[in-house]
């Protein structure tokens, strides 16, 4: 069964009928007892839009990537009291984004690590899907300059009447990346632009694991120099940098930081703010809540993994395990760690110790063997050793080489530790290796930090994240919680939920922006990147920032739309946004946000940190269930901030296991699935070939190729049938020869029907300037595709889900309508109030006999 409204209704009945028992009982029980303390679950509703959400985040996880991105990316009508305007942002501005991200990459880097500078400017659609979103009781059509010798469409007269709304925010939304969209979120945009009485610009950036990093980043960036140089038919006017600000959730939020770093770093003009609210900015999941707030968050336990499909995972069956010993190697090709010699399995139960030299003399058994296993009861060790020579030390180790000085003996609180050669265990050759060793103590994905260090080293044999290759989870444009520096942005206000997973990277973020010489990055990452290198040292001014915990909070707590809390941070997000797009810069130095009220008997908030000039650098909140403000405790009590940066940004051993731990049950869960997924990759592989081999058959000709190479005579270079070649699009699936993509960009993948929907595209249809000509179409290919129910004749095959909107009948009744209708029942009345208020602007501009104005404004009350 897919992800659909009607199994998503059958999933989550049971969950609202057991919530709904289980408050009632908690209720009674802390009335029973006379427990006063207040919780955000005490709000039933809140309480049963907490476990909705849970629950249909597993149900994903149950289905197949493609089914849950096509759920998620579901056109849904706007509600008729707003104006919701599609556009496309064009190939220009893609090429505009990528040439900077080139730029930033540099051509070594471009190559080893990005894998090229071709696969990932390779789209299915002729840009990027976006939407201009305002109240239509904001507008004021009166003001719009009607050029008499042009006709304008409705659409075209609806945005020109938004240019008058002087704050703008570009919001990227979330969904750890690969699922989500602008349909999804279309409610809560419509929310802020409400509240800051200005327009919203949101895309539909292309998602992974179809489009991994830094397909995303390549987008938004797109998106962002589309409001700023915006092509010559654009139909808005060029906007101010100092007239945006960015906003994003999880993933958006990350996408939103990262974008910044990049602006700042090729010296690009950054907008006036940016909120990111929960960003996802560690991928290697360092930090201890990502293990400790799991029962009180929105995640699945083991992170997000999906059944099984020709699309995801990577490997659906994995030979030899998905955990092996590591070997020396530190530059590893791409999720393939399976050196001979050391493929043996590792389950999370145990490890498999490396043989001595004299073991490998007598015994020729392959490492991990069951012979060997069952020969040798020392061969393997647990994992979660009980031993007292443990580095970690409950985390207070300092891990960068140098320990204060000391030798081992004692932690930073001066406790007793084991000393260095008491910690090999097991085999004499497992050794330490010397403190300087920045590989063996902050090893680079996929390779694992051991909670123990004489502990047999382990790495991953399996891509776990949709969004990027394990190698690159490390990389600051992957986990921006690794920048070297977040020195010298623009004003961030953060805000993160007390009982999400990600707060004690959310919280280290906002300390580590504020204060760039205080928490510095460590010493790995500043030796594999030379920009990082010179970042460290050429952005050291702090960046102002406003950072908010609330109290009993998950993940993304603007979803829940009805709370206080919620209600809260929405009017705090409009102050800010309206705060730092409408002052002038020279204010905006020393008051970057709008200041709360000050505490009794002092100047400033309690929660403020000033500079010596008075200028306030970073504010501190905490916010309780009820959206009442208190300041934040000291930074000595907060347990993230005493992380030591050489433990951040490493996949540790609690981690793999935790992932592995989930892995393994969906492995079991779908094995038989799994068999059918690789002969179905075979099937799709072949048509793929056959597809390419009557191309070139029929005229299919690239650059660079003699006339000679087609075997049959050159035709002409569009085709009036089907399409023609755009200059505008550089690359194509044919033109990744010398490049090495990661092996879920269906760019270069020839073993999915959405690969084999984008090389349709590119061939027959809109063929980037690479191709010379446009192949013949025959007649039985047109009945063929009329056949095929993921092809369509004399059409652009449709694209990629994590891409392309799907469209469907079921305007009113699909979940994620039912949803947006649940959660936006407190803002009916703002919904009455804003249509009566458009219907009195047109009243009176009929009255007033200004019939051009009054047409706009008719076709903006239309529903």
């Amino acid at each position: 069964m897919t992800v659909s409204t009607f199994s998503a209704a059958v999933h989550i009945t049971p969950t609202v009928i057991k919530t709904l028992y289980t408050h009632g009982k908690r209720k009674a029980k802390k009335l029973k007892n006379g427990d006063e303390k207040e919780e955000a679950t005490d709000d039933i509703f809140f309480d049963e839009a907490f476990h909705i959400v849970q629950s249909f985040i597993l149900l994903g996880t149950k289905n197949t990537v493609e089914s849950l991105q096509a759920f998620t990316n579901t056109h849904v009508p706007a509600p008729p009291w707003t104006a919701v305007i599609p556009v496309r942002v064009p190939l220009h501005s893609c090429n505009q984004a990528a040439d900077l991200l080139i730029q930033w990459f540099g051509p070594e880097d471009l190559k080893r690590v990005v894998g090229g500078e071709r696969w990932w400017q390779v789209r299915g659609l002729d840009g990027i899907d976006a939407e201009w979103i305002a109240e239509k009781s904001h507008l004021r059509p009166e003001s719009v300059h009607i050029d008499a010798g042009r006709r304008y469409s409705e659409e075209e007269r609806l945005l020109m009447s938004m240019e008058q709304l002087e704050t703008t925010m570009l919001y990227i939304h979330g969904g750890g990346y690969y699922w989500g969209s602008i349909n999804t979120h279309r409610y809560q945009i419509i929310k802020y632009a409400h509240k800051t009485r200005g327009r919203a610009f949101t895309v539909n950036y292309r998602k992974a694991p179809q489009y991994p990093w830094p397909c995303p980043l390549h987008d938004v960036l797109a998106a962002y120099l589309y409001l700023i140089q915006p092509p010559h038919d654009a139909a808005h006017k060029p906007i101010p940098p100092s007239k945006i600000v960015f906003a994003g959730d999880s993933a958006g939020g990350a996408l939103c930081l990262t974008m910044l770093t990049v602006l700042r770093d090729l010296g690009q003009p950054l907008p006036a703010g940016a909120v990111l609210i929960s960003p996802w900015v560690d991928l290697t999941h360092s930090f201890p809540s990502i293990h400790t707030n799991t029962a009180t968050d929105i995640i699945p336990p083991h992170e997000f993994m999906n059944k099984p499909s020709v699309l995801w995972p990577v490997d659906p069956i994995k030979e030899g395990g998905r955990v092996a010993c590591a070997h020396s190697d530190s530059l590893l090709k791409p999720c393939r760690a399976d050196i001979p010699g050391y493929d043996s399995h590792v389950t999370r139960h145990t490890a498999q110790v490396l043989p001595t030299d004299a073991e490998k003399k007598s015994d020729s058994t392959p490492v991990g063997s069951k012979h060997q296993l069952s020969s040798n009861s020392t061969s393997s060790i647990p994992l979660k050793s009980q031993q007292k020579s443990s580095f970690f030390d409950g985390g207070k180790c300092d891990f960068t080489g140098r320990c204060h000085g000391l030798t081992w003996d004692q932690n930073r609180n001066g406790s007793n530790m084991i000393p260095m050669d008491e910690l090999a265990v097991n085999r004499s050759s497992v050794s330490i290796p010397d403190l300087d060793d920045i590989d063996f103590w902050q090893p680079k994905p996929p390779k694992v930090l051991m909670k123990n260090p004489g502990d047999v080293p382990l790495e991953i044999r399996s891509q776990i994240q949709h969004y990027a290759m394990t190698e690159q989870l490390s990389h600051p444009l992957v986990s921006p919680i690794l920048q070297a520096s977040l020195g010298n942005l623009c004003p961030l206000y953060i805000l993160a939920g007390d009982g999400e997973v990600l707060r004690d990277e959310i919280i280290y973020l906002a300390h580590k922006a504020a204060n760039p010489a205080e928490y510095p990055v460590r010493e790995g990452v500043i030796r594999d990147g030379l920009r990082q290198k010179e970042n460290a040292h050429k952005f050291s001014t702090p960046t102002k920032v406003r950072l908010q915990v609330y109290d009993g909070m998950c993940h993304v707590l603007t979803v829940f739309t009805f709370t206080s809390s919620a209600d809260y941070a929405y009017n705090s997000i409009a102050e800010f946004a309206k705060h730092v797009t409408q002052r002038s810069g020279e204010y905006l130095d020393r008051n970057p946000f709008p200041v709360p009220q000050p505490m009794p008997g002092s100047d400033v908030p309690s929660c403020a940190m000033n500079d010596r000039s008075g200028d306030i650098l970073m504010i501190r909140e905490r916010v309780d269930i009820h959206g009442r403000v208190r300041s934040m405790e000291p930074k000595e009590d907060i347990t993230a901030l005493q992380m030591r940066p050489s433990e951040i940004g490493i996949i540790k051993e609690e981690t793999l296991f935790k992932w592995l731990e989930g892995q393994e049950e969906w492995d079991r869960r779908f094995k038989y699935c799994a068999t059918k997924v690789m002969k179905n990759r075979k099937t799709i592989e072949a048509n793929a070939k056959s597809i390419i081999k009557k191309a070139r058959q029929r005229g299919l000709s690239l650059a660079g190729e003699s006339d000679d190479f087609v075997e049959m005579p050159i035709v002409e270079r569009s085709n009036a049938v089907y399409g023609a070649i755009q200059e505008d699009r550089r690359w194509g699936p044919l033109d990744l020869v010398d490049e090495q993509p990661p092996p879920t960009a269906i760019a270069a993948r020839r073993d999915t029907r959405e690969a084999l929907a984008l090389l349709k595209k590119s061939i027959y249809h809109t063929a980037p300037a690479t191709h010379k000509t446009i192949p013949r179409v025959k007649t039985v290919d047109v009945i063929l595709a009329a056949f095929d129910p993921n092809d369509v004749p004399f059409r652009h095959p449709r694209q990629s889900v994590s891409e392309q909107q799907v469209r469907t009948g079921m305007r009113y009744i699909h979940g994620m309508r039912m949803w947006q209708f649940i959660v936006s029942r407190s803002g009916r009345k703002v919904a009455v109030e804003a249509v009566e208020d458009t219907r009195r602007v047109g009243d009176a501009l009929m009255e007033t006999g200004d019939k051009a104005a009054s047409n706009v404004n008719l076709a903006a009350v239309g529903s």
